[in-house]
């Protein structure tokens, strides 16, 4: 739980500039969703099973642009549950906008004793902690992913570029590992049939050492095109 404990801190410093007359005053509001995918898609791989879905939920805090929260899923199935803790800020000027935020990915599931990780090949998921920066113009925007901690789990970097015009949106992500050789790019097309169903197609268009991913230890980046249907839900709180 020592990224619990970043996360919490980095959330103090935010608010160290507000008074507590301030804090009152600012208007806090709280919101929860629910959401179910035939899938666990992620940055173009499905970390699940086939045909295993993936239930997750989200709990959230945000007053002006400051936010922060939880979000927990199923159906990632070699680390299990996953929880993923957040905080960040962001806001927009006119066509333009920003955010900035840390999140903490916590598996409860996962080994986390350093003798039992030497004599394995997996690594401790339960120590990985991101900074994300995104910025955003009309219907364009870049995300980075940058790691903040991961014990071994530090040596790569993700982006994103990504186009959104009414209902339809294009993403490109970009995974670069330097230490595992497994650099890859992904195509993401999505459509929201409305605010609570959405359709998305992706796969890997790339693959640098392509060798390198026909491996054991790379057997879950698959270039095969992935189809997701999930459907989310707003929780009255």
């Amino acid at each position: 739980m020592k990224k619990l404990t970043k996360a919490i801190a980095l959330a103090g410093v935010m608010t160290t500039g507000l008074t507590g007359a301030q804090l009152a005053q600012a208007e806090v509001d709280v919101s929860a969703s629910a959401a179910v995918a035939n899938m666990y898609l992620w940055r173009g791989t499905n970390l699940g099973s086939p045909g295993v879905p993936a239930v997750s939920g989200d709990l959230s805090v945000s007053s002006g642009g400051a936010y922060g929260g939880v979000w927990a899923s199923s159906g990632d199935t070699s680390a299990g549950t996953e929880f993923d803790l957040y905080v960040g800020y962001g806001g927009e000027v006119e066509d333009f906008s920003y955010d900035i935020s840390a999140w903490t990915y916590v598996y409860p599931g996962s080994p986390d004793d350093e003798d039992t990780l030497a004599d394995e090949s997996e690594s401790n998921l339960g120590e990985l902690s991101e900074l994300i920066l995104s910025l955003g113009y009309a219907g364009a925007s870049f995300s980075y992913y940058y790691p903040l901690a991961g014990d071994g789990n530090d040596d790569y970097s993700y982006m994103t570029l990504g186009y959104g015009i009414d209902a339809y949106s294009a993403t490109i992500g970009i995974s670069d590992d330097e230490g595992e050789d497994a650099d890859y790019v992904h195509l993401d097309l999505s459509y929201a049939y409305n605010d609570n169903i959405s359709f998305t197609l992706s796969k890997v268009i790339d693959k640098t050492d392509a060798e390198d991913f026909d491996s054991a230890d790379s057997e879950e980046i698959d270039d095969d095109l992935l189809v997701v249907v999930s459907y989310s839900l707003p929780i009255d709180l």
